[in-house]
């Protein structure tokens, strides 16, 4: 049922390649405000990409620089398209070995996260060197079960999803990072309706030229429009380009969600929630103040609900047995995930005041009772 160790490689490296093919310009940004309103995602995408006008390249590979295809196999665009998307429960079944191949790209630790935390760690000047990635792939291999890693590998394992969470927190979710996200967010629907009124799937010739590059170069035109409204919306691009921002931080929390919590249930799965609570602590002279609640959410422990739960194993040091990775004891006292909360304004001039509503949505106690009842 296997194919050949040249097809195996080959198709990951391909797979590897293009598994970001998909991603509009701003990235993930570009998901939460347009693909994922349409009902895509960057995968999504990129896996019509690959089945439509990347198919016939890649059934024309036929070796990669350390091994190569059998004479009678043929790569399958349909393999790689699958193997890149996340796992959903409505899926077509296929073969064993693929499965197993797929938790190299979807699973706690994956051939993209283990590259990017390492490379941002260093270019950040987080850390040269954040964690130990030759460890991990020692004590890592497929056994019957799946990826799978040595109980002698978990330190490193656990060194990683921290530096991974380092990341997040420190770089990825900045303040800055977020108040330009906020800033985009004014900036682009108005701006994406110019550029790209249409559903990528159904125009992929036309997605493939909205890069980053295209998108600034044409905001930039705008600004000088004889049309009013594009030429403010161009000039609002052009004070967000120079590094001039709509939005600073004034208060900030993180919520710990621990096993069992829901998330669901808290205002913190709400910005809008979050703002109206504040408001409400508001004396009434800070009525009109401008704020914008900005809630980035980290997870800390992946892969908890199915279809994805079965992605990832660890092997007992002494018995040899293998159990979900899920269930280690030390992977079990992680936090399932953190809520890192902002509040932004135009100024800072009230951030005593936003930070006190804030720990008083927080730690409040709501109030004692009227009477003794």
């Amino acid at each position: 049922e296997v194919p050949s160790l040249g097809y195996v490689e080959t198709l990951m490296r391909v797979s590897g390649l293009l598994h970001d093919v998909g991603h509009g310009p701003f990235g993930h940004f570009f998901d939460d405000h347009f693909l994922k309103p349409m009902g895509h995602t960057h995968e999504s995408i990129g896996a019509a990409i690959i089945r439509g006008p990347l198919a016939e390249i890649i059934r024309g590979i036929r070796s990669n620089p350390n091994s190569q295809l059998s004479d009678d196999e043929q790569l399958d665009p349909e393999q790689v398209a699958w193997i890149i998307q996340r796992p959903t429960d409505s899926e077509s079944q296929m073969p064993r070995w693929l499965e197993m191949l797929r938790s190299l790209l979807s699973g706690i630790y994956t051939i993209d996260n283990m590259d990017f935390v390492l490379r941002d760690a260093y270019m950040s000047g987080y850390s040269q060197k954040s964690y130990d990635m030759d460890r991990m792939l020692r004590y890592s291999f497929f056994s019957e079960n799946g990826l799978t890693i040595h109980e002698r590998g978990i330190e490193s394992l656990l060194r990683f999803m921290a530096a991974r969470a380092e990341l997040f927190r420190n770089v990825y979710f900045h303040r800055k990072v977020r108040a330009i996200d906020l800033t985009l967010a004014d900036l682009f629907p108005a701006t994406i309706k110019r550029l790209f009124d249409c559903d990528p799937i159904l125009n992929l010739d036309r997605y493939h030229g909205l890069t980053e590059q295209s998108l600034l170069v044409d905001v930039r035109r705008w600004a000088n429009s004889e049309d009013r409204e594009l030429s403010k919306l161009g000039l609002a691009w052009c004070q967000l380009i120079d590094g001039r921002l709509n939005w600073e931080m004034a208060a900030q929390r993180t919520i710990v969600f621990k096993p069992g919590d829901s998330e669901d249930s808290s205002i913190f799965s709400e910005p809008s929630m979050v703002e109206q609570k504040i408001r409400q602590h508001f004396p009434s002279s800070l009525a009109d103040v401008p704020l914008r609640v900005d809630i980035a959410r980290q997870l800390l422990r992946p892969q908890q609900t199915a279809p994805v739960i079965a992605q990832n194993f660890i092997q007992n040091n002494t018995t040899g047995t293998i159990r979900a990775l899920s269930s280690h004891e030390l992977v079990n006292q992680l936090p399932v995930s953190h809520r890192i909360c902002r509040v932004y304004s135009h100024g800072i001039e009230h951030a005593q005041e936003i930070s006190a509503a804030l720990d008083a949505i927080i730690s409040g106690s709501g109030g004692d009772d009227l009477t003794n009842m």
